[in-house]
């Protein structure tokens, strides 16, 4: 009897956006990173830099620290919405009807591989990606050859999206 073979997951690369303005945000952060590198089926690959920007909503709010990583996966994308979600909550998440609002962490799918996703739970590429400063500039950082499942290619939108006063960390913010 020949040998029966497992088929293994695919693997997809994954596109991540952080972003933080409480409770020490540049923290946040690098414990998020930590803890996507220990999420399960799955590999952290790359990480921009930290990265300060205004607000969105409300301006009476500390500024952000913002960043994408990217990671290897063969989770599926609700699996890997709700891991995210758990990192949120275990770092002091709460949501609120607030949108925009201030928060301690957001961890959000950018890009799943190639893929668009629409459903009640998840939308794929992430709605808000091609507009904002904060996640385009730091994505360009680590994959700036990035095309969008549709066909977009990352620099044509950068070409679009002013800086609108994002900073690399180092730089000066305020929160």
């Amino acid at each position: 009897m020949p040998e029966q073979q497992l088929e293994r997951p695919a693997e997809h690369e994954v596109y991540l956006g952080l972003g933080a303005n409480l409770a020490n945000p540049a923290a946040q952060l690098q414990n998020a990173v930590a803890a996507l590198n220990q999420l399960p089926q799955s590999s952290l690959l790359a990480v921009s830099s930290l990265y300060c920007s205004r607000p969105m909503g409300p301006q009476d709010q500390p500024d952000y620290v913002n960043a994408v990583a990217k990671i290897s996966t063969t989770l599926p994308p609700l699996a890997l919405l709700d891991a995210l979600q758990q990192i949120e909550q275990l770092q002091g998440r709460q949501r609120k009807a607030e949108r925009w609002g201030p928060r301690s962490l957001d961890l959000d799918i950018l890009l799943y591989a190639n893929q668009t996703i629409t459903s009640e739970r998840l939308t794929v590429p992430h709605y808000g990606l091609a507009q904002r400063e904060f996640v385009l500039y730091p994505l360009a950082e680590i994959a700036p050859q990035l095309t969008l499942p549709c066909g977009t290619p990352l620099k044509a939108l950068l070409s679009k999206v002013p800086v609108n006063g994002l900073q690399k960390l180092s730089e000066s913010c305020r929160w």
